[in-house]
């Protein structure tokens, strides 16, 4: 697939991410005596995955987040030629994302930015726990590195086929029912990129966390994934050389 093709897929699959996702928070959470509340919004992250991941999986790999793409060149599994070109696709889709949703939650008289924002992550007065600095570099570092070792692990020659989308879109929901009430959870530079350069303020001043963490997370899970459970006489094929083709997340 030529690289244009698979970095649109990349932006459209972010813009579905983040717009899903983030939208979720934003417009229904709260809603009036129907919200959706926490284990809702993990939801719609799970969800937002799993469907782009058996639509566009074949196309582009469906990373869609800079943490997902490097984890998987440290993991053996991507070239590194196209890490940061996959890198701006996936922000670009956040920013467009996170825009849309700003016109459409402003549509509300009643919506303040400054009072609800666009979810976007923090740490300290801006996380939802009121949780500092160390325990959000802690965990959006962890999870980032337990996400990639699910993707490596459901996307291995050796896994069962087919189950793959499923798995990473459960492990996202589950990293946001952990991690939502310490920085409304991240994992994701691209998906903390888009609401916090409209919201600007402390979370545009907090956004080097949510690349810091998860950058470092995802390394860390692709080379331990390939270090420990990796046969280096049978490693999958890179996703992007040619014949290759291993949906991601």
């Amino acid at each position: 697939m030529h690289i244009a093709r698979r970095l649109t897929a990349e932006a459209i699959g972010t813009f579905w991410l983040v717009f899903g996702g983030c939208g979720s928070a934003v417009l229904a959470a709260a809603f009036p005596e129907v919200g959706i509340g926490l284990l809702g919004v993990a939801l719609a992250f799970g969800l937002t995955v799993l469907t782009m991941a058996y639509s566009i999986g074949h196309i582009s790999g469906c990373h869609l987040n800079p943490a997902v793409t490097v984890g998987l060149w440290a993991g053996g599994r991507f070239p590194a030629r196209e890490v940061a070109p996959y890198a701006v696709a996936q922000v670009v889709g956040a920013i467009v994302a996170a825009g849309v949703l700003f016109v459409i939650a402003t549509g509300r008289p009643e919506f303040d930015l400054a009072a609800s924002g666009l979810a976007q992550n923090g740490f300290g007065e801006a996380s939802p726990g009121g949780y500092g600095l160390v325990p959000a570099l802690i965990i959006e570092t962890l999870l980032t590195a337990g996400f990639l070792v699910v993707i490596l692990g459901a996307t291995d020659d050796r896994a069962p086929k087919g189950f793959a989308p499923i798995a990473i879109g459960l492990a996202l929901t589950l990293i946001h029912l952990i991690s939502i009430p310490v920085t409304n959870t991240s994992v994701n530079p691209a998906r903390s990129t888009g609401p916090a350069l409209v919201v600007g303020g402390l979370a545009l001043q907090q956004l080097w966390v949510f690349w810091l963490a998860p950058l470092v997370g995802g390394a860390i899970g692709g080379i331990g994934y390939r270090v420990l459970f990796v046969d280096s006489a049978a490693r999958p094929a890179i996703v992007g050389d040619t014949g290759a083709s291993a949906p991601s997340a």
